[in-house]
């Protein structure tokens, strides 16, 4: 396995792979997007195998200290991406991503970052830093697809939409969430969770399983609710069903997705979760 840093050029031989971009400090989830990447690019038979790109990206983060206390294990990272089966690791530095004598080219949001409610309004700015890293390590990694977790479903679909409007010709493949023992998707925000608030970080999955039980959207999210409260948080940022594409209201007959976010209060600091699931209508 070879390992590209700081500002060492991508090499042509690198390029054509599938690329897992993410930003360091890998858990198991991470880990199976390598493997679901190694397996699409042995079927692909893309001789390039796969790339994990380790960046972490400060133009995403809307919160200074959220950048500041992101874990940066990169040797750790190395082992397990080499274990999983990775062709290369990509760490480049800030200066190779975002050239200071480059002016950064902001363009259009795909429609499915504007205007939903979701992680578009509870952290502004998020996907425009997204959609610049995607872009710019697609340019500089130039792969034939890429791999992104379910488990923020609007960035996935974000990016996905990013790929088709810049035809860029890169395949943005889902590969589903990877959850703990008890249900709770795996996250790097998860090492945060005190014991003491396992349970109500568990009311996100336990709220879409009651989602699904559910045969109209009213219905869906009354159920979520009522999930929330009955593990003491009161108002989640969201819970919500959406058409699976567009993330606008859903239509039937389309699929669905039921979409929550809720913040654990723990200390010393609170932690924010994310989870989705199919919904079947």
């Amino acid at each position: 396995m070879r390992v590209i840093t700081e500002n060492q050029s991508f090499p042509e031989s690198a390029q054509r792979s599938v690329l897992v971009p993410t930003m360091g400090a890998l858990h198991e989830g991470h880990i199976a997007l390598v493997r679901r990447a190694v397996e699409v690019a042995k079927e692909r038979d893309l001789c390039a195998g796969c790339t994990v790109s380790i960046f972490v990206n400060p133009t995403q983060f809307d919160v200074a200290a959220d950048y500041d206390r992101y874990a940066r294990v990169l040797q750790d990272d190395i082992k397990k991406c080499a274990q999983a089966g990775a062709s290369t690791v990509f760490a480049p530095s800030t200066g190779a991503v975002y050239p200071p004598d480059e002016p950064q080219v902001h363009r259009p949001m795909p429609d499915s970052a504007i205007g939903k409610g979701l992680e578009d309004a509870h952290r502004p700015g998020h996907f425009e830093g997204v959609c610049q890293v995607v872009r710019r390590l697609f340019e500089l990694a130039k792969p034939a697809a890429a791999i992104f977790g379910e488990k923020d479903w609007q960035q996935y679909t974000v990016v996905r939409a990013m790929a088709a409007e810049d035809r860029s010709g890169i395949d943005v493949i889902a590969s589903a969430t990877v959850r703990e023992s008890d249900g709770l998707a795996m996250s790097s925000r998860n090492r945060f969770l005190p014991e003491s608030r396992r349970e109500q970080a568990l009311s996100l999955n336990r709220a879409l399983k009651a989602a699904q039980l559910e045969t109209t959207p009213e219905a869906a999210e009354a159920s979520m609710l009522a999930v929330f409260r009955h593990h003491g948080i009161g108002t989640p940022d969201y819970a919500v069903v959406r058409d699976a594409q567009t993330l606008g209201p859903y239509q039937p007959g389309r699929p669905g997705r039921v979409i929550v976010a809720a913040v654990i209060e723990a200390e010393p600091t609170a932690v924010r979760l994310l989870d989705n699931a199919a919904w079947p209508g």
